[in-house]
């Protein structure tokens, strides 16, 4: 006889049909609708993003800053530019003013004159200065018709092909300039092809089965191809940083598999306790699909943080990447029930029957092991405490030296053209030749020329100053610009100095006598104010994504002892990781070419990293919790080691797909996703290993009871919400 749904729910009624027990149902039911759905939106959004196509834009505005004010005194005067530069660099070491070899490079300098995008050409024959001393390096300016962001990556190449044309014979041609930075950017694939290989082994080692372990890698793809497929489109509305799909990938990719993993160990631990596919389906989304909602709030919150910090391109990152964590939750709750039911009589017969096999085999339960360890960690709780702390505390203690800073075509790979010409014009003309600084001035009692000379004349004569260009005025005559070069590179902690010299003692000293307006601007000054008010803005950030991740755990777990406790270790992990990237970047470990650490990530992997490491933490409490609240005589200690035992390997499990993820961008040849990758796959290892699996079993025992307490006030003025069903 075959059971209707109504006889199944009057021998095993669920106590109440939440929300997620109706989306689950809904889902399951329905399963080839909502798999239909979610092909069309998948489909839908990349045919939209293939007619517009994506329109990034970098955004470096910095109101308030004195770049700021540099950039928009010239767009005032008429000194604004619609295109860039770039520079082609010869060297030739028996000269470059032998007649055979100007022939060559003049005759190559004309046919670039005519390729597309390029405005004008100004040889190093026509100018002073751009042949360096022993005549062997010198460079050409090219004018181009656009800003460099906007160049298409196929036009430099041709400005690239035509320079090189002339190689040989001692003669060698390179192009510097952001413009051909871009063409070692390269393409992230191989990097997220190889982090989901190594995801994909992982959960077939968990699952034992091809199918099972690709459900969550299908419901990770679904919702990062849709979410970049969006935001391609969006791109033509909202301003969004070419980085910004990268950086959406590897979060999405990541919490993506996290959320579907962990509640497809809900739907497989179901299962072998004996619930047939619908009910093992309707009883995962009930559970872990709360600690998955909940989950998905604080990531999205963290990143929402971002906005506060008010920094161009950050928040159009922040808000894209905020998306794709909603829309992963949405796939995890409504796609992944729906292929539940598709699969499920397979997954209901190989799972029962590797569990009876096991069963027969004497082997232990999966959760034994880790049950062993919270036994061990129970016992000596406050020295597991110490031990993990102190471990973590030494691996962040380095984050206090980070410095801060945006890199230049100095770190890009060697076997690059923009590198290698960045490397020719520091031997040919010195270190900061490629970042020179920008002096603007404006007014004056003596008018805007003698202003300008007054300020070039005091500048040779300032250490760390390697030259002075002429003043040249703007196309108005009421301002002028002086190009200082200094004796060190851009990224160097010497530039920083200068600057900061430059601001506070040398220009306001000339200004009080002569009375003119003097500012410092260009990319490298830019580069520190924009690191400076990052860092300036930092405790409102960290103020407002802890505060609101705080609260909502407060909502969650009606206590207070544990959101503090969370807000602290997931602190202490992202202080590892900003511990492990100055070590390596900054400092140059493992043969890392040394350097700032890119402006913005610290607050990009604060809150990333802080939303993921709330993750784990409902996750793992979440468990507790119904453990503690099932047990008739709220045995804590009880509660803390099944906790653990029944989530350790679904924690570890999902830490190690995050980390083999995240691990595999720091192949990628952008450094900013190299830095990115490796911050968070170290953030993410403290936290799931270190910090889940040892401190806050060991912070837990030692709470005891009043882990749950929470004040009759705030009882009475938060929210309940429902953790477990009942």
């Amino acid at each position: 006889m075959t059971l209707t749904e109504t006889d199944r729910e009057n021998i095993n009624p669920p106590a109440r049909r939440g929300v997620f027990v109706r989306i689950a149902s809904f889902a399951y039911r329905r399963r080839w609708l909502a798999l239909v759905l979610w092909v069309a939106v998948l489909a839908g959004t990349w045919a939209g993003a293939s007619v517009v196509g994506e329109d990034y834009r970098n955004s470096f505005s910095l109101p308030g800053t004195d770049s700021q004010h540099a950039a928009d005194l010239l767009a005032e005067h008429g000194a604004a530019r619609a295109g860039d530069t770039v520079e082609i660099v010869l060297r030739h070491d028996g000269g470059l003013r032998e007649p055979g070899v100007e022939q060559r490079v003049t005759t190559m300098l004309d046919e670039v004159a005519g390729l597309p995008r390029v405005a004008q050409v100004h040889s190093l024959y026509d100018r002073e200065g751009a042949i360096s001393e022993d005549g062997t390096i010198g460079y050409a300016t090219v004018m181009l018709d656009m800003p460099s962001t906007d160049m298409p990556t196929t036009d430099t190449q041709r400005i690239v092909d035509t320079a090189k044309e002339i190689e040989g014979e001692g003669l060698q041609a390179e192009l510097g300039g952001e413009a051909a930075r871009t063409l070692a950017a390269g393409e992230t694939g191989a990097a997220e092809g190889m982090g989901l290989l190594a995801a994909l082994v992982i959960l077939v080692l968990m699952f034992g089965t091809v199918i099972a372990a690709g459900l969550p890698i299908i419901i990770a793809l679904f919702a990062v191809g849709s979410t970049v497929g969006a935001i391609v489109v969006a791109s033509h509305v909202f301003t969004i940083a070419e980085w910004t799909p990268p950086m959406m990938i590897l979060v999405g990719l990541g919490v993506g598999i996290d959320y579907a993993l962990l509640i497809f160990a809900r739907y497989r631990a179901e299962l072998v306790r004996g619930e047939d596919p619908e009910r093992a389906t309707v009883n995962a989304m009930d559970a872990a699909g709360r600690s998955v909602f909940f989950a998905g709030c604080t990531v999205i919150l963290a990143l929402l943080g971002l906005v506060a910090l008010g920094l161009g391109s950050l928040q159009g990152m922040a808000l894209a990447t905020a998306l794709t964590v909603l829309v992963t939750m949405l796939a995890s709750l409504t796609l992944l029930p729906a292929l539940l039911g598709i699969f499920g009589r397979r997954f209901a017969r190989q799972f029962t029957q590797r569990a009876e096999r096991r069963k027969a085999k004497g082997r232990a339960d999966d959760g034994s092991g880790w049950r062993r360890l919270a036994v061990v960690v129970q016992r000596r709780p406050l020295a597991a405490l110490l031990a993990g702390t102190m471990l973590v505390a030494a691996l962040a203690l380095p984050a206090l030296g980070v410095r801060l800073g945006f890199s230049d075509a100095g770190s890009d790979p060697e076997d690059t053209t923009s590198r290698q010409a960045y490397d020719l014009l520091s031997r040919g003309f010195g270190p900061g030749f490629s970042g020179p600084l920008l002096v603007v001035t404006e007014g004056g009692s003596d008018g805007v020329e003698q202003a300008a000379g007054a300020v070039a004349s005091a500048l040779r004569g300032t250490p760390g100053v390697q030259a002075v260009a002429d003043p040249m005025p703007t196309p108005d005559g009421e301002a002028a610009t002086v190009l200082v070069f200094p004796a060190s590179s851009p990224q160097d902690e010497q530039t920083s100095a200068l600057v900061d010299t430059l601001r506070g003692d040398v220009l306001p000293s000339l200004s009080a006598e002569n009375g003119a307006r003097y500012l410092v601007g260009g990319a490298t000054a830019a580069a520190q104010d924009y690191s400076s008010k990052t860092g300036d803005r930092m405790p409102l950030f960290m103020a407002i994504v802890v505060g609101l991740s705080v609260l909502l755990l407060m909502v969650v777990f009606r206590s207070v002892l544990i959101p503090l406790k969370a807000a602290v270790l997931n602190l202490l992990s992202i202080g590892a990781a900003l511990g492990a990237m100055k070590l390596v970047y900054q400092d140059g470990m493992f043969g890392i070419d040394p350097g700032p650490i890119e402006a913005y990530l610290p607050v990009v992997i604060f809150a990333i990293a802080f939303g993921l490491s709330m993750d784990y933490e409902i996750f793992l409490i979440s468990r507790m919790h119904e453990e503690w609240t099932g047990s008739p005589s709220r045995d804590h200690s009880h509660a803390v080691r099944e906790g653990l035992a029944n989530t350790g390997a679904v924690i570890t499990a999902a830490g190690a797909i995050m980390v083999v993820i995240f691990a595999a961008f720091v192949l990628s040849p952008d450094r900013l996703l190299q830095q990115t990758g490796f911050g968070m796959a170290v953030a993410i290892f403290v936290d799931a290993v270190v910090i889940r699996c040892l401190i806050v079993p060991a912070a837990m025992e030692l709470m005891g009871r009043r882990a749950w307490w929470l004040p009759a006030p705030l009882t009475r003025l938060l929210p309940r919400v429902e953790l477990e069903r009942h």
